[in-house]
């Protein structure tokens, strides 16, 4: 199941703020696609958000572009930048490109999970959000033992 960025921001509004928030602090991300041979490629990407959806650039013709036509699944690393500010975010989705792009690809990616890790108060917070689910939140105080809330 895939869900918009619109359908992220309607189901857990306070998550989607955070992780837009990591998105527009930097310019550059790292994007996850498969190769023609399943192996995975990692490049260099520029994520925008227009009317509720979550879209990402390629120059003409770049591999990238190349291997979300042929398989649209991917993922998106954020910059991680200081760790301090806004904590580690990864998405998943499907891309599908958008029509009209005479000078670059442009891709929207129909989301399966978006993930958000961080620490606070000396414990490792890892919350994850899927389509239509209820969002779950992991946290090990401590270093001991992982504790799952579901929110």
């Amino acid at each position: 199941m895939t869900g918009s960025w619109k359908q992220f921001e309607t189901e857990a509004p306070e998550l989607a703020k955070r992780v837009h928030a990591r998105f527009t602090a930097e310019k550059s991300h790292v994007l996850a696609t498969l190769r023609r041979d399943g192996s995975p490629r990692v490049s260099g990407s520029e994520v925008e958000f227009r009317d509720g959806e979550l879209v990402l650039g390629s120059m003409l013709d770049a591999m990238k572009a190349r291997d979300l036509r042929r398989d649209g699944r991917c993922a998106i690393h954020a910059y991680p930048g200081d760790p301090e500010n806004g904590g580690d975010v990864k998405v998943s989705g499907v891309a599908e490109e958008l029509p009209g792009g005479e000078d670059a690809h442009l891709f929207r990616v129909a989301l399966t999970d978006v993930v958000l890790t961080w620490v606070e108060d000396n414990a490792l917070k890892v919350e994850t959000w899927w389509p239509g689910r209820p969002r779950v939140r992991f946290e090990r105080p401590e270093n001991g033992p992982a504790i799952r809330y579901e929110l």
